[in-house]
């Protein structure tokens, strides 16, 4: 039961090196995998072998939540491609994002004032369908494209919609209990 731990992610699932994959080939082989190296079937080994089945488990995991991600696979694409997306410290956004980012924290604070848990609601699923767009103009600037710059500055507007997003589940539950 031998592990190349070289591989990257898309090797390691036989998928193609892209954003646009099959996530029920994906899901099938991770359970393959998963089958194949799970630590239990190294159960009667030496202390190395049991070490390195969990090793392989634990690289086959990551890589399935790494993949199954669509902001987790760009940042990983992106990495693979030799760019930082840099969200720690490049904040810098174009400036019509940053006034919608106004418009919708205000809004959470307005409906989060009143209580209003539907407009809360509404803004949630505003913020999906606007994530959901972000994801598909992701998959033309990596596979198309290979705009890296501009993925990599895609990739920093989903974070936000992802923070955005919490702060208003975050506050429904608030409401909610």
């Amino acid at each position: 039961m031998s592990f190349d731990f070289s591989r990257d992610y898309f090797e390691l699932f036989e998928l193609p090196r892209s954003f646009r994959l099959s996530l029920p080939a994906l899901e099938t082989t991770y359970r393959s995998l998963q089958s194949q190296y799970h630590p239990d079937r190294a159960a009667t080994q030496d202390d190395t072998g049991k070490r390195r089945a969990l090793q392989a488990a634990t690289q086959i995991n990551e890589a399935f939540q790494t993949l199954k991600a669509p902001i987790n696979r760009a940042r990983y694409l992106l990495h693979l491609a030799g760019f930082d997306t840099m969200e720690e410290t490049n904040t810098a956004m174009p400036m019509d994002f940053l006034m919608q980012q106004m418009e919708w924290r205000e809004a959470i604070a307005e409906a989060k004032a009143a209580k209003d848990v539907g407009a809360l609601s509404a803004l949630g699923r505003d913020l999906q369908a606007e994530s959901e767009s972000l994801v598909t103009m992701l998959a033309s600037l990596i596979d198309d494209k290979q705009d890296f710059e501009r993925a990599s500055e895609s990739v920093r507007k989903l974070r936000f919609m992802e923070k955005l997003q919490q702060e208003v589940g975050d506050a429904i539950d608030v409401l909610l209990d």
